[in-house]
């Protein structure tokens, strides 16, 4: 199983992205959903989760602006980023059952 991830891109602060990761199989199956995301220079950090019962879990600097959804018909798991800021400027990359790993997109928010 594979996971491509897409959507990221250049936006301006306030404004809006929505990543995609779709699995090459199903992404039921894969357990734990979740986007990570690296700066430059900084170590990756999860920015949000989905447990196997569906639970979210947001980093709390993305709290209220980031939503993590799954269309399981089309293996798909997607971040709704809102409101965005310079700070969340990085890779974003998806993963599933800890261990298996998407490619990563460049998210670059400016002023």
């Amino acid at each position: 199983v594979q996971l491509q991830a897409s959507g990221g891109g250049l936006v301006k602060t306030g404004g809006s992205l929505r990543l995609s990761c779709t699995a090459s199989g199903s992404i039921v199956s894969l357990g734990a959903l979740g986007w990570y995301r690296q700066a430059p220079g900084k170590e990756r950090e999860v920015v949000a989760r989905l447990n196997r019962g569906g639970n979210a879990f947001y980093d709390d600097s993305v709290k209220g602006r980031f939503t993590i959804s799954t269309d399981s018909a089309k293996n798909t798991v997607y971040l709704q980023m809102n409101e965005l800021k310079l700070e969340d400027t990085a890779v974003y990359y998806c993963n599933a059952g800890g261990w298996l790993w998407g490619q990563g997109t460049q998210v670059t928010v400016s002023s």
